[in-house]
């Protein structure tokens, strides 16, 4: 068992699987007393992880924990207004632009974009599953151990300039997401199977997003022109 600090709380993973503890690393704690508080207590039982790999066997006992530790923090997250928001997490100059959309769309694609656009300037927070927590009034995005197929995670936490949702275009045009629309996309890519009153607790967090955060959707490319749009659009200082 280890504590480590992950968006600003502390957590302790008990029997964490080697997936979940190679990721982790970079978020140990420096004290690791036992006598100090814990925010969130992460311990995926052996049999849960079991009875995954029976239902699905194509993924081995790792990836499986990795999975249901994961779960078990974002779900958790949600008592301390923060979300699990499915999207890859990028960061320049100190902010961080979160871009979101359905798998094979590519989120990824777009922000290895701005990798390559931005250069020393830019880094993935995380690739695929960020938190976005509000702490003392703000919006932030935070780097977690838990995040796509390659890994990408930063242990930082950032303001968070914008959430954007994005299509396959040929063309590149980006606008302000209808509210309806927004509230659908955003809970589309977040933890649902909650009970009633961390359901309540989810979207009184949901609300304080979009009083906070700038919400787009965006029609993109792959193309450096993609970048600059978003950019562009999005961009605090600008």
């Amino acid at each position: 068992m280890a504590i480590y600090d992950i968006a600003a709380l502390k957590v302790k993973i008990n029997n964490p699987g080697k997936r979940t503890e190679k990721q982790a690393v970079p978020y140990l704690a420096e004290d690791q007393s036992e006598n100090q508080p814990i925010d969130i207590l992460i311990d995926v039982n052996r049999q849960r992880v079991v009875d995954s790999m029976t239902e699905h066997p194509e993924m081995g006992y790792d990836d499986w924990e990795y999975m249901h530790s994961g779960s078990d923090f974002y779900t958790n997250l949600i008592k301390f207004n923060g979300i699990l928001l499915h999207s890859s997490c990028v960061v320049v100059d100190g902010f961080a632009y979160a871009f979101s959309a359905d798998p094979g769309v590519g989120k990824s694609t777009h922000t290895q974009l701005w990798l390559k656009h931005f250069g020393n300037r830019a880094h993935i927070l995380n690739d695929d599953k960020p938190a976005i927590r509000l702490i003392n009034g703000k919006i932030y995005a935070c780097g977690t151990p838990w995040s796509g197929k390659y890994d990408y995670s930063t242990p930082e936490i950032v303001p968070l300039a914008g959430i954007c949702f994005i299509e396959r275009s040929e063309t590149n045009h980006i606008k302000k997401a209808d509210t309806t629309k927004a509230v659908y996309n955003i809970f589309s890519q977040t933890v649902r199977r909650l009970g009633s009153q961390t359901m309540e607790m989810l979207f009184d967090v949901l609300e304080e997003i979009f009083g906070k955060v700038p919400i787009w959707e965006m029609g993109c490319n792959i193309s450096d022109e993609a970048v600059l749009t978003s950019y562009n659009a999005m961009n605090p200082e600008k």
